[in-house]
């Protein structure tokens, strides 16, 4: 396992956890700080300009550890079904611009205002849409991370709410483990699953293309947007990660935090400095 106290070398930033600031603002503060990673959100890249964050990107040589996100293939119609395709299509493109390191996807849930309850078929629907712009990504040496969410989410964000789950799909679109898709790991989605510790060990090497860290609070008062620090809630971080790592995981441990009511409101440099001592002292 890792030792984490000496620097904070394998520490990434996803820019949610700073959306305070605007992105050309958060590179540059990452890199005073020698943070060596971030995983930006495709509206705050719009916002600043591809030109702009390619060159902050450069300058500071930051890289990034994934790129938000791709995904929500459920719809109520065949165009929509399209729609949601194509768009994906683009994300990928954006994605290898930036040289991401991969494409988080959050798959979708129920088609929204459908009115539908049949989450086997949403469930269906994901599957064909993954196989879709699977062999796209693979020609663009994108790989896709399906991220399972926690089931409170399985309605309106991801209906693939197990790594178990996510672990199938992978198996049965990509056999041959390719490195073309795999699974992005959130314990913050994924900390109660019994199963947990055993579908880390299968997916193995390949599939473990991306960890985020973040910690349950108790009580949690927002089911979105009340995330914790690490070190402040009820997840065992450092166990997890190190079945990660067992595993075969070598990249970033990227804090993703969304706390609208806290974090979110504090001064961006003491939130990334508290990135930096809870990612050595709670990760």
């Amino acid at each position: 396992m890792r030792d984490l106290s000496e620097d904070h070398r394998w520490l990434s930033i996803n820019t949610v956890t700073v959306r305070q600031w605007p992105l050309d603002r958060i590179i540059e503060e990452c890199g005073r700080r020698n943070i060596r990673a971030i995983s930006p959100w495709r509206d705050q890249v719009a916002a600043v300009g591809f030109p702009t964050v390619a060159r902050l990107l450069q300058e500071t040589g930051i890289v990034l550890s994934g790129y938000c996100r791709g995904g929500m293939f459920p719809a109520s119609t065949p165009l929509e079904r399209e729609q949601a395709i194509d768009e994906n299509r683009r994300v990928i493109d954006e994605a290898r611009e930036l040289n991401a390191a991969c494409l988080v996807l959050v798959v979708g849930g129920l088609p929204a205002g459908s009115g539908s309850k049949d989450i086997g078929a949403a469930r269906e629907q994901v599957r064909d849409g993954i196989a879709e712009v699977l062999e796209y990504a693979r020609s663009v040496h994108m790989p896709l991370a399906i991220e399972p969410l926690h089931p409170m989410y399985a309605a309106d964000r991801a209906c693939v709410n197990t790594l178990e789950q996510a672990l199938d799909l992978c198996d049965e679109l990509d056999p041959e483990k390719s490195g073309a898709l795999g699974v992005a790991v959130d314990v913050y989605h994924v900390w109660w699953d019994p199963k947990l510790q055993a579908q880390i060990d299968r997916a193995g090497r390949t599939r473990l293309l991306a960890f985020h860290v973040c910690d349950w609070l108790v009580p949690t008062r927002d089911l979105l947007n009340d995330r914790g620090m690490m070190g402040d809630g009820v997840i065992d971080i450092p166990k997890i990660r190190g079945w990660v790592e067992g595993a075969g995981y070598e990249g970033f441990n990227e804090v993703e935090i969304f706390s609208s009511e806290n974090w979110s409101k504090r001064n961006g440099g003491a939130v990334l400095d508290t990135c930096i001592e809870r990612h050595a002292s709670a990760t």
